[in-house]
């Protein structure tokens, strides 16, 4: 969940593939964070359309792309995971 958002722990953890998997395509090739989007993307999955749409998409991508990190929401160690409570 980021703010207003709810997506399915396994979609935020697809979109943390694609972020991770663009990133680390060659050493040479590397993208820079700040000029990467998941929107560009055609295997993003749908639920994540929307997002593209909003001023804040890179935030709130960010967001739960760290959110996914190390399993942490299966765990309910992050405040960002919905459905722990």
């Amino acid at each position: 969940q980021d703010g207003d958002l709810k997506f399915p722990l396994e979609s935020v953890k697809k979109l943390k593939e694609l972020v991770d998997g663009s990133r680390h395509i060659s050493p040479r090739m590397m993208v820079p964070m700040a000029s990467y989007s998941p929107c560009q993307e055609k295997h993003l999955p749908e639920e994540f359309r929307p997002v593209c749409k909003r001023e804040e998409a890179l935030m709130i991508f960010r967001r739960l792309s760290l959110a996914a990190e190390d399993d942490l929401c299966e765990i309910c160690a992050n405040a960002a995971c919905a459905g722990c409570f």
